[in-house]
């Protein structure tokens, strides 16, 4: 059984419009994928906002006119390298065959991506044709809105940060104009992807988190809380590191980033490693070359996970320094200053992006967390993400069980997202939530009855105990974030 198959049986997610065939790259998410996801958004917001009380959250529309895109730049360069099969016209992304070749194919223009698969000998993986040249595609999806002739055009937006974008002035404003400024978006992107081949990983329709702070560029080596982590170690993979292929683990202050850069990098990974419990080292930050950063990143140091579904290290986001390209972009499309005077000086802010997968990041969750034991099949998620946080359970239907076992479940809920089941077997129950990651099951029996204790069993370990009834919401707490 794979991780695919418990996550399509159990329900966290499956193909949109399933029942016609599904498209590619377009999921839904079932109730148990609802939970992971609003719990893993939760926990990002609750992480990311909370580290100045200048970074809040705002809500922009999916839907955008042609004009914002021209001011971003998206419509010149949000392209991605398209080849196609010359006997069955399906359409490949260039970069990814090649990458499937183990040919390195970033940073590339499209007349070397042509010239890779020619030399490599790469041919359409679905019939084995020969491919076209590479050209470059747009991946926005576009609309028009309104029905009257010569309606304005308009596109989905292809990532949120754009509506902060557009945002920044009247925010600085109803913010008192403090800086650093950080606006955040948890929500849908679309992009039109040539050929998404990689399941969950590479979507159509996809969700984001993303922060972008926004802030003088002449502080950009200085960050106020800088000395508390300079000496963090943190495990990245430069340049330099890929040409002799390891990872390194230095001090934050000998990683060659500026300070305001740095103090980012190392919270984002604590994100990770302290947050998220992903095991260190299968954690790391790959810096990307002149070649492959967006002509707008000056600085781009990307979030990898090793999963093994995926099969090695993947992205699930990045930390990117955009310098003042996004606001002085707008501000010339628009014709409206996104200049601000801070006690005389004035500037227009740079930007450092904070950006999250939110799909992927599940994906790999769900990976790192899938564990196929002789006598079970378990999620072992981290609690603060896991759908449920506690399952309980009358040992039998009768004799008043029931009735005292929903009574603490519902004490529960007041506390955590609580399951009550009382169907089956013990043990079919016991495999049922571990299949599904929850932390914890209570079991109530005749001994409750007696002296109000019940039997709480870890999910990790099988590990159970007596614990009293009153006792339970701190015993569970104090599991749950130790």
């Amino acid at each position: 059984m794979s991780l695919m198959d418990v996550a399509l049986r159990r329900g966290f997610f499956y193909p949109s419009s399933e029942i016609y065939g599904g498209s590619a790259g377009f999921y839904d998410f079932g109730h148990l994928g609802v939970l992971l996801k609003r719990k893993f958004e939760n926990t990002w917001r609750t992480y990311f906002l909370g580290l100045d009380q200048n970074f809040v959250e705002i809500d922009t529309c999916t839907i955008m006119p042609e004009v914002v895109f021209e001011g971003s730049g998206h419509l010149k360069s949000f392209n991605d390298p398209l080849t196609e099969c010359m006997s069955c016209h399906v359409r490949w992304k260039a970069d990814l065959l090649l990458e499937e070749n183990e040919v390195e194919a970033e940073g590339l223009t499209a007349e070397e991506m042509s010239k890779a698969l020619n030399e490599n000998d790469i041919t359409c993986p679905k019939c084995r044709g020969s491919l076209s040249e590479v050209r470059w595609f747009n991946m926005m999806f576009e609309l028009t809105l309104g029905a009257a002739e010569g309606s304005e055009k308009a596109y989905l937006r292809p990532e949120t940060a754009q509506g902060c974008y557009v945002s920044f002035k009247r925010m600085y404003e109803v913010m008192r104009n403090q800086m650093p400024l950080g606006l955040a978006i948890i929500g849908r992107a679309y992009r039109n992807e040539i050929s998404p081949r990689q399941g969950f990983y590479r979507l159509r329709e996809l969700n984001q988190a993303e922060l972008q702070i926004f802030f003088d560029p002449d502080d950009l080596d200085a960050h106020p809380c800088y000395s508390a982590v300079e000496d963090q170690i943190i495990r990245v993979y430069s340049v330099t590191d890929r040409e002799q292929g390891k990872v390194r683990e230095i001090p934050l202050k000998d990683v060659d980033v500026p300070k305001f850069y740095g103090y980012y990098m190392a919270k984002v990974q604590d994100f990770y490693l302290k947050i998220l419990k992903v095991p260190k080292e299968l954690f790391r930050f790959r810096e990307l070359s002149e070649e492959e950063k967006a002509f707008y990143n000056k600085i781009h140091w990307d979030m990898e996970i090793y999963t093994e579904s995926l099969n090695g290290f993947k992205e699930a986001g990045g930390i990117h320094y955009r310098t003042d390209h996004d606001l002085s972009g707008h501000q010339k499309g628009s014709k409206r200053k996104m200049e601000i005077n801070v006690q005389g000086k004035k500037f227009v802010p740079h930007v450092l992006e904070l950006s999250f997968g939110v799909d992927r990041n599940l994906l790999m969750l769900m990976d790192l967390a899938y564990t196929e034991e002789k006598e079970r099949t378990v999620f072992k998620f981290p609690g603060v993400v896991a759908p449920y946080t506690v399952a309980v359970f009358p040992l039998v239907k009768k004799d008043g069980l029931t009735e005292f076992s929903y009574e603490i479940c519902l004490d529960l809920k007041k506390e955590f997202d609580a399951f009550f089941d009382d169907k089956g077997s013990i043990g079919k129950r016991y495999r049922r939530q571990d299949e599904i990651g929850t932390p914890f099951c209570v079991t109530v029996d005749y001994d409750t009855l007696e002296d109000n204790t019940v039997t709480l069993r870890d999910r990790d370990t099988m590990e159970q105990m007596r614990v009293h009834k009153k006792d339970l919401v701190n015993m569970i707490r104090e599991r749950l974030f130790s």
